[in-house]
């Protein structure tokens, strides 16, 4: 299905060819995602790239110098809404989607895992029969 998306103010657009019951949907605990999603865990969707383009807009991108292998973070540079995340160290050929930059982001339905819990905070919530790892997917 086609679902499409964008940022808080409307500057960035993007559309993505999404199979909820094929795409692998998460929730990410770890401190990182933490800081990017301004507390809670990160939920997002794994889709291919090139099913993936924007619309309207150019994101702004950030990659931490400091790290030999860093992801790059693609965000609307006016209102700061985050879109995606690539990984090709762990994703190649696809892009992390941030459900709640989907239009209606009900399209994501349930998590499938829940990943990197060792950093979860008390608040956070995990749904009743979703898969929990310590770390990373399968770790």
């Amino acid at each position: 299905m086609l679902a499409t998306g964008g940022c808080y103010c409307g500057q960035v657009r993007f559309e993505v060819e999404v199979d909820p019951q094929k795409a692998f949907r998460g929730q990410c605990h770890c401190l990182p995602c933490q800081k990017i999603s301004g507390g809670s865990p990160n939920v997002f969707l794994v889709v291919p790239d090139a099913g993936f383009s924007y619309t309207s807009g150019e994101p702004a991108t950030f990659s931490r110098s400091d790290l030999e292998k860093p992801v790059t973070r693609e965000f609307c540079g006016n209102c700061g809404t985050p879109i995606l995340t690539r990984n090709p160290h762990v994703t190649p050929g696809h892009v992390i989607l941030k459900a709640g930059a989907l239009d209606d982001p009900g399209v994501y339905g349930m998590p499938r895992a829940a990943i990197h819990v060792a950093d979860k905070q008390e608040y956070h919530q995990i749904p009743e029969g979703v898969r929990v790892f310590e770390r990373g997917y399968g770790r």
